[in-house]
């Protein structure tokens, strides 16, 4: 027996090695990370005797790099994505979380085909610039990937890339097609300004037609985003400018308008004309930041004034068959649009349609070694106001009308609306704990505007603020 023993530990020692000899043939490397949040918020109720809401989440990942030869490698992500007391073994027999999954898993061909492109295969995030339109929304416990096949060429200061993503398959044979594809060309050049210029076209060819978020609209939606970012520095100031144009088709419309009171509310001779399914799209956003660093001052302050533009819908375009919402496609919010992500809606449907404007003021100070304290003052509103859009308010269930025997429509109600939504103030605290550790503390508060409440459906016991709050824990290795 014991003689047995020592073979199997030989064999065990033998099989350790030649593992060894080919992770080291392979070049094969490990790295993973470990990233638990805790949060605390009444955002999600709004109501002045809500009760707040808490979670802690865990974001585990696991790496594997390994550089096959000299033209092909593969990098394959494990993550699990869990909240806390859910699924796990505290209450029950057995550990019942299942959450491990591929977050990220593809292999890359140098050379492809024979030609100075190089193909990335796989499940994959695609991040381009600043994550305006693609962004792998990191923020998020299970981020976001796309199972995609990515090109790549550079050529001098030119970068080009060529990616399909399948956003979307239908697996079920149902009579109709429902797969959602996008596909975008980016070119990147060096030096431009003091800094780089992208430029973007992006075609979503979606069958489904989500417009309305809800379900399948079993109508056309082919549309195109084209559009330039320029980022850089000159004079000392940090700058960034971009604009982004859609056009093409907007199918399933008719369902992201309803009906509203129409019908009752205006009489026959008051019917509105509203979207269809050959609603065509109109709609585009800018962007505009400057930034200014202070490194000479007591905790190198840091000032960025920001502004952005998202188109909306009104009723000359309701009435043209023009759908005027921008769609941020597959951008991180989160970093935009305040830390609260309270208009997270790609489509826009957060402000009902009408567009959002974001003005912001940034304010970043390091008050001592391995600490960074950054503040942000957001005030939005809507593109379009309530008020000059009555028709569209209508059917967006907003304006109560009613027509009297000989048919003349009145209005009333929140006809004097503006367009303010909301404050938000966001406050964050990070601490470089140690080259692997980082460690951030987050405080925010939305101080909402009525127009806020309805937008969000929220009747009645509303409160005039939300707050949310976190500690978060990195550690990557």
């Amino acid at each position: 027996m014991k003689r047995n023993f020592l073979t199997g530990i030989a064999m065990m020692v033998a099989a350790f090695f030649i593992g060894t000899e080919i992770a080291q043939a392979a070049d094969v490397s490990f790295s993973g990370s470990i990233r638990t949040r805790y949060e605390n918020e009444t955002k999600s109720g709004f109501k002045t005797r809500h009760e707040a809401y808490d979670l802690t989440a865990t974001q585990i990942r696991l790496n594997a790099k390994a550089n096959i030869n000299s033209d092909t490698s593969a990098f394959v992500q494990m993550q699990s994505a869990h909240t806390w007391g859910t699924n796990n073994a505290a209450y029950t027999a057995s550990d019942a979380n299942a959450s491990v999954g591929i977050h990220q898993g593809y292999f890359t061909l140098k050379n492809f085909a024979g030609l100075p492109v190089s193909a990335k295969i796989g499940r994959q995030e695609i991040v381009l610039d600043g994550h305006r339109l693609f962004g792998h929304t990191g923020w998020t416990t299970g981020a976001q990937t796309h199972d995609a096949a990515v090109f790549k060429h550079s050529h001098g200061n030119s970068n080009w890339t060529y990616g399909y993503s399948m956003a979307q398959e239908q697996t079920t044979k149902t009579g109709t097609d429902d797969d959602i594809g996008a596909h975008v060309l980016h070119g990147n050049f060096q030096g431009v300004l003091g800094g780089a210029l992208s430029t973007y076209l992006v075609m979503m060819d979606d069958d489904c037609s989500t417009l309305s978020q809800t379900s399948c609209g079993g109508a056309t939606n082919r549309w195109f985003t084209i559009g330039a970012r320029q980022a850089g520095k000159m004079y000392g100031l940090d700058y960034r400018a971009e604009y982004y144009y859609q056009t093409g088709a907007a199918g399933n419309a008719r369902n992201a308008i309803g009906e509203g009171n129409v019908l009752t509310a205006h009489g026959t001779a008051h019917g509105l004309a509203g979207y269809t399914d050959e609603t065509a799209r109109n709609a585009y956003m800018f962007g505009l930041r400057v930034g200014k660093s202070f490194k000479n001052l007591p905790m190198s302050p840091k000032i960025t004034l920001w502004y952005d533009y998202l188109s909306g819908n009104d009723d000359e375009a309701m009435e043209d068959g023009e759908w005027s919402a921008f769609d941020t496609l597959f951008d991180t919010g989160h970093k935009f649009y305040g830390f609260m992500d309270l208009f997270l809606s790609n489509t826009g449907g957060a402000t009902d349609y009408l567009g959002l404007q974001d003005i912001a003021v940034k304010i970043v100070l390091k008050p001592r070694a391995k600490w960074t304290f950054k503040a942000d003052i957001h005030n939005f509103r809507t593109a379009q106001t309530l008020s000059s859009s009555p028709d569209l308010a209508t059917r967006l269930g907003h304006f109560t009308c009613t027509s009297d025997a000989e048919n003349v429509r009145s209005c009333s109600n929140n006809r004097n609306n503006n367009n303010e939504i909301g404050t938000e103030v966001d406050l964050t605290l990070v601490h470089a704990y140690n080259p692997n550790v980082k460690l951030s503390f987050g405080y925010s508060q939305f101080m909402a505007e009525n127009l806020y409440h309805m937008l969000a459906g929220k009747t009645g016991d509303n409160a005039n603020s939300a707050r949310w709050a976190y500690v978060q824990a990195a550690v990557k290795f």
